[in-house]
C-alpha cells in the first residue's frame, strides 16, 4: 500500500551537498526528509579525498626514503612496504572518517528515508512505495565514475576509486586510463609503492592544467617516477589469458586497470523529464549556480551531480545555498568563492582563479619562478617545481595562477584569497615573508609579475608612514 508524505523540503543525496542542504534546512523546519539510496557516508569521506589522501601520504613517506643516505640517515635499503597493512590502514582511517557522517544520519529517525526517489511530478516524489509531497526538493544525488561500456564485460579487471581502496592486494602492474587529478594522485601514489604503472591520456594536458609551460615541466618530472603516454585514446579488450591495451602504436598487458576518466551524475534514476524542461547532452536541466534553483521550478541542485566540478568546498557551497534558498520565500543569489582546485602529487599541482586558457587572449602579464634553487625547496630535498602568476597588466590585479610546485597546497591558497579580495600585486609584495620558507619562491614570481605592469610601481614594498619627515634624523 503507498503511503504519502507531506513535508516542507525534501533531499535527494546524502553526501557533502546533502548534508550542506541539510545543516541549513533543518534551521528553519524539521519538516523535511533526507533520502539516500547507495552506501552512505560522503564520497569524499567514503572513497574520494580522504582515503585517496591516506594512501598518498603513506606512498609519499615510504618514497622519502631516497634522500635518507644524503642525509646521514643509515639503513634505509631494508625498508620495506607491506601493501597488505597499507590498504588496511587506508580503510581503517577511512572508516573513521565516515562513522562520524553516518552518526548524523542515524540521529534523523523517520526524516531519513532508505532508497532510490523517482520524480512523478516537478513537487512530487516516489521512493520505497512513499509517495513524498515537497514544497521544495534538493537534487543532490552525486556522481559516479565513468567507465565505458565495452569495458563492463572484464569489469573483474577494472578498477576506480570506488573499489581500489577495498582491495587487499594491489596489481603488480597497472595502466591508469585518464590522467585528470585522480588519474595523476595514484599513478604516481601506486608507482611509489611498488606497483609498475602505465599513465595513459587522451589529452595532453596532465591533472587539468591548460598552461603549457606548466604542464610540460610537470610531465617531465612525474615522467622519472611513471610511463606516461599522452595524446591517444586507450583501446581496451580482453583475451582468455590477458588484458591488451591498445595506444598510439603501443600495447601493454597490465594485470589491471585504473579508470579514471571522469564522473557521471547519478540521474538515471530520477525521471527528470518529468520536472519538463529541456535537458542539456548530459541530461540535466538548466539552472542558476548563484542560487542553486532549476529554472523558475520550487527545485534545486547541488553538489557533484551538476556535472561541473567534484570537489568537496564547491559541493558544501552548492549544498549551503540550495538548502538556504530552499526555505526561504524568494531565493537569494550568492557570490561564489574564487576557484581553487589543487591535486595533491609530488609536487603539488593547482590551479586558482582564472586559469591560462581563460586569460591567454586578455591583456595579462605573467609572473614565472622555479623551485630547482629555491633555499626552503632544497631544504625539503624537494627542488623541483615551478609557478606561473597571471595578472592584469594596466592594474596589477592578480587574476589566476597554475603550478607545480612544492608545497603548492598552501601556495594555492594564499594567491586564491589575495584573488578574491582583489588585490595588485603590489599589495600582496607589502605582505610579510618568513625566511626561509617556500612562500618566498613566490615572492619572486610576484615581483616578476609587477616588473611588467604598465602601472609604475612603488620604489620600496615597505609602506612609508604618512607622518614620516624627511631629513629628521637629528
Amino acid at each position: 500500500m503507498t503511503k504519502e508524505r507531506q513535508v516542507d523540503v525534501a533531499i535527494l543525496g546524502a553526501g557533502t551537498a546533502g548534508l550542506s542542504a541539510y545543516n541549513e534546512v533543518r534551521k528553519v523546519t524539521d519538516n523535511f526528509v533526507l533520502i539516500n539510496g547507495g552506501p552512505e557516508g560522503t564520497t569524499c569521506a567514503r572513497v574520494g579525498c580522504m582515503p585517496s589522501k591516506v594512501l598518498i601520504q603513506v606512498a609519499n613517506d615510504f618514497h622519502r626514503r631516497y634522500v635518507f643516505e644524503q642525509e646521514g640517515i643509515r639503513g634505509s635499503e631494508h625498508l620495506r612496504i607491506d601493501l597488505r597493512s597499507v590498504l588496511q590502514h587506508v580503510r581503517s582511517l577511512r572508516d573513521a572518517f565516515v562513522q562520524g557522517i553516518l552518526k548524523t544520519v542515524d540521529e534523523l529517525g523517520d526524516r531519513m528515508i532508505h532508497g532510490y526517489a523517482r520524480f512523478r511530478e516537478p513537487t512530487v516524489l516516489e521512493v520505497e512505495q512513499q509517495i513524498i509531497r515537497a514544497k521544495r526538493i534538493i537534487i543532490a544525488t552525486g556522481s559516479t565514475p565513468l567507465i565505458p561500456k565495452d569495458w563492463r564485460n572484464f569489469s573483474e579487471h577494472i578498477l576506480t576509486t570506488d573499489t581500489l581502496f577495498e582491495q587487499n592486494e594491489l596489481p603488480s602492474s597497472l595502466a591508469v586510463v585518464g590522467l585528470g587529478a585522480v588519474g595523476i594522485e595514484m599513478s604516481q601514489a601506486l608507482a611509489r609503492l611498488g606497483v609498475q604503472v602505465t599513465g595513459i591520456g587522451q589529452d595532453e594536458r596532465l591533472a587539468g592544467l591548460t598552461d603549457p609551460d606548466v604542464n610540460l615541466y610537470l610531465r617531465t618530472v612525474l615522467a622519472e617516477e611513471f610511463s606516461i603516454h599522452i595524446g591517444a585514446a586507450a583501446q581496451v579488450e580482453k583475451t582468455d589469458t590477458q588484458l591488451n591495451v591498445h595506444f598510439a602504436n603501443m600495447m601493454l598487458h597490465p594485470e589491471k586497470i585504473l579508470a579514471s576518466l571522469g564522473r557521471h551524475p547519478n540521474i538515471s534514476d530520477l525521471a527528470l523529464e518529468c520536472l519538463e524542461l529541456p535537458l542539456n547532452e548530459h541530461g540535466l536541466p538548466p539552472y542558476d549556480p548563484t542560487t542553486m534553483q532549476i529554472a523558475n521550478l520550487p527545485v534545486f541542485i547541488a553538489g557533484d551531480v551538476d556535472g561541473v566540478q567534484a570537489v568537496l568546498h564547491e559541493a558544501a557551497d552548492d549544498g549551503r545555498i540550495a538548502g538556504f534558498n530552499s526555505v526561504q520565500e524568494q531565493p537569494h543569489c550568492f557570490q561564489r568563492r574564487t576557484p581553487l582546485a589543487i591535486v595533491f602529487s609530488e609536487p603539488n599541482v593547482a590551479i586558482v582563479g582564472q586559469s591560462f586558457a581563460t586569460l591567454k587572449d586578455r591583456n595579462i602579464v605573467i609572473g614565472e619562478v622555479r623551485f630547482d634553487n629555491q633555499g626552503r625547496a632544497k631544504v625539503m630535498a624537494e627542488p623541483r617545481g615551478i609557478l606561473r602568476v597571471y595578472g592584469d597588466k594596466s592594474s596589477g590585479r592578480l587574476l589566476g595562477a597554475e603550478m607545480a610546485a612544492p608545497s603548492g597546497e598552501h601556495l594555492a591558497h594564499l594567491l586564491a584569497w589575495a584573488i578574491q579580495k582583489e588585490m595588485t600585486v603590489f599589495e600582496l609584495l607589502q605582505l610579510p615573508f618568513y625566511h626561509p620558507v617556500v612562500e618566498e619562491g613566490m615572492r619572486t614570481a610576484l615581483r616578476h609579475l609587477s616588473q611588467q605592469v604598465s602601472v609604475s610601481r612603488p620604489t620600496f614594498e615597505l609602506v612609508m608612514c604618512e607622518s614620516a619627515a624627511v631629513g629628521s634624523l637629528s
